[in-house]
C-alpha cells in the first residue's frame, strides 16, 4: 500500500480539496493500492497513518509539504513514523522540499525528495524501490545512498494537466471540503495550469517549478467543473493557478464555455497581461462569474519593479484598478514592501501608491507583505533582488523554530535592512487601511463591525496618522475579521 499524506495546513473552516495529493492519487488510481490521509480533515492524522501501517504492508509514505505549519505537521508525523516503523520508506514532495531539498534530506526521517511535478516521479520511484529500474534514472528525485552520499537526478520536464487523468474525487468525502466562502455556500478548488513562465526575482514559484506554464484545455476544465457542480453541488470555485489569464484567447474560450455553470469564482492574474485585454474579454470574464482577481502589484515604484524583474509598471496597475471598477470585479492587490536597496523610499512611494489605487477603486482589497527572500537557483534566471545573503536553516527542525516560522509566515522577517521605524510604518499603515476598508471576504462578521472599524479609522487615514494605532489593534482583536493574506479563501 501507498499512503499519500496531506498534513494540516489551515483551520477546518478554511479547508479545501487537497489537490496536490489528488494529483498523485490520479497517477496511482487503477495501478496501486493507496490511501489518502488529509490532516485538514482528520484530527488524528498521525494515528490514522500508524493504524494503516499496522494493518497493511506499506511500501511508501508520500508526504506533500508547503513551508510553514504544514511542513511542521509533516515533520512531526514523519518523525513518529520513522521512530515506530523504521522499515517504511518516506518521501517528501511539494513546495517545501522543492525549494529547500537539502534541508529536507538532512532530516533522518526523509529518504527521498521529489522536486517539482511529482506524478511520474512517484511511479518511477516505486519501480526503482521494487528493483525494476535504477534509482539514478528517476528524474526529479533526490536521495541519500547507503553511504549517506547525496544524489540529484536532475529536473524532470514539466507536463501539462491534460497529460494526466482526472483527480479521483470519489476517494475523498468531497462534501466535507465544499466550505462556505465569500463566493458561495459550497466552494470548490481547481488547478487549470501548472507553473509560471516569469522570473520575478522575489518569488519562489519558478525556483520550484522552472519558468514554464502548462495549461489544461478549456474543454477539460469545464468538464471537471461541471462534475463538481452536478455531483457535489459546487456553486463557486477558487482557481489556484499562478496565472489564470495568461492568454487572452484561452481566457475568452474558457469563460464562454463556463458561463452557463453560474459559478462565482476567484483567480490570480498578471497586471501587464490583463491590462492588454479588450473590453469584450473583460465583459466575458464578468459574465462567466469572476468575482475577484488577485494581482501581484508588488510595489508603487517603477524602479523597484524593474529590480524585481516583475515586468509590469505602476501605470498598468492603476489601469487594472480602473477596469476592475468598470466591470464590477474586486481586485486584490498584493504588495511586497521593503526593497533592500532603499527600503525607506520604497515604503514611502508604495504607501502613497496604495492611496492612489483606493481613490480609483475603493473596493480594492490590499495585501501588504514585507519582502521575504526565497532561494533563486541560477537555472531559474537570477538572484534575489538586492543581492542578499540569507542563512536559511538546513533542516526542517530549523524551519520549525519560532524565528523561521515568523519568517515563513511574514509575521516578522527580521530583515536587517529594514529599520524598525520603517517596519512599524508598514505594519501600522496596513492596520489603518484594513480597518478603513474591512475585507469583504469575512462572511461571518455582522455589518456593524465593519461600520465600527471604518468610523474608528477614518480620521487616521484622512490625515495620514498611522503611528501607534492602539485603538485599531484592540478593535481588530475583538472583531477578529478574516486575514486574507494568511487564510485560504
Amino acid at each position: 500500500m501507498i499512503i499519500l499524506y496531506h498534513p494540516r495546513a489551515t483551520k477546518p473552516r478554511n479547508r479545501r480539496l487537497p489537490l496536490a495529493v489528488l494529483a498523485l492519487a490520479a497517477a496511482l488510481e487503477g495501478k496501486e493500492e493507496y490511501e489518502i490521509v488529509d490532516g485538514n480533515l482528520e484530527d488524528g492524522a498521525t494515528e490514522s497513518i500508524l493504524k494503516l501501517i499496522s494493518e497493511h504492508h506499506v511500501e511508501l509514505l508520500g508526504v506533500s509539504a508547503m513551508p510553514g505549519p504544514q511542513m511542521v505537521a509533516a515533520m512531526e508525523t514523519s518523525r513518529e513514523v520513522r521512530r515506530l516503523h523504521p522499515e517504511v520508506t518516506i518521501c517528501w514532495g511539494g513546495y517545501f522540499p522543492s525549494l529547500y531539498p537539502d534541508a529536507a534530506l538532512n532530516a533522518r526521517y526523509v529518504d527521498y525528495v521529489v522536486r517539482g511535478q511529482g506524478e511520474d516521479t512517484l511511479l518511477e520511484l516505486l519501480d526503482a524501490l521494487r528493483g525494476n529500474r535504477s534509482l539514478d534514472s528517476v528524474k526529479g528525485l533526490l536521495y541519500k545512498d547507503i553511504f549517506g552520499l547525496r544524489h540529484d537526478n536532475g529536473e524532470r520536464p514539466m507536463k501539462g494537466p491534460d497529460e494526466f487523468p482526472w483527480s479521483p474525487f470519489h476517494r475523498l468525502p468531497v462534501e466535507k471540503y465544499m466550505r462556505p466562502s465569500f463566493f458561495g455556500k459550497r466552494t470548490a478548488v481547481h488547478h487549470a495550469s501548472i507553473g509560471c513562465p516569469f522570473n520575478c526575482s522575489f518569488c519562489g514559484v519558478h525556483a520550484a517549478y522552472g519558468n514554464k506554464e502548462k495549461f489544461e484545455s478549456p474543454e477539460r476544465t469545464v468538464a471537471i467543473l461541471t462534475h463538481l457542480v452536478d455531483q457535489y453541488g459546487a456553486d463557486s470555485v477558487q482557481f489556484y493557478d499562478m496565472n489564470f489569464f495568461l492568454r487572452e484567447d484561452l481566457a475568452r474560450d474558457l469563460c464562454d464555455r463556463m458561463a452557463h455553470l453560474n459559478l462565482r469564482w476567484w483567480c490570480e492574474a498578471r497586471v501587464d497581461i490583463m491590462s492588454r485585454y479588450t473590453d469584450d474579454t473583460w465583459a466575458a470574464i464578468k459574465r462567466a462569474g469572476c468575482t475577484m482577481i488577485f494581482f501581484g502589484a508588488e510595489s508603487g515604484s517603477d524602479w523597484v519593479l524593474e529590480e524585481m524583474q516583475k515586468g509590469i509598471t505602476t501605470e498598468q496597475t492603476l489601469d487594472i484598478a480602473r477596469r476592475t471598477y468598470q466591470f464590477g470585479i474586486i481586485p486584490e492587490f498584493s504588495f511586497v514592501v521593503g526593497n533592500p536597496n532603499d527600503p525607506e523610499r520604497d515604503t514611502r512611494e508604495t504607501l502613497n501608491f496604495i492611496r492612489k489605487i483606493k481613490r480609483i477603486n475603493p473596493d480594492s482589497e490590499i495585501i501588504i507583505q514585507h519582502y521575504t527572500p526565497t532561494p533563486q537557483p541560477h537555472k531559474a534566471g537570477g538572484e534575489m533582488y538586492g543581492n542578499i545573503e540569507v542563512p536559511f536553516p538546513d533542516t526542517p527542525a530549523g524551519w520549525a523554530t519560532k524565528e523561521w516560522m515568523n519568517y515563513t509566515l511574514r509575521i516578522d522577517t527580521n530583515a536587517p535592512w529594514l529599520k524598525q521605524k520603517t517596519k512599524n510604518l508598514i505594519d501600522n499603515f496596513e492596520t489603518v487601511v484594513a480597518s478603513r476598508w474591512p475585507t469583504v471576504q469575512d462572511i461571518r462578521a455582522p455589518k456593524w463591525t465593519r461600520l465600527f472599524l471604518q468610523a474608528l479609522s477614518a480620521w487616521r487615514y484622512t490625515f495620514r496618522v498611522y503611528g501607534f494605532p492602539f485603538e485599531l489593534h484592540l478593535a481588530n482583536q475583538f472583531i477578529a475579521l478574516r486575514k486574507p493574506k494568511r487564510e485560504s479563501l
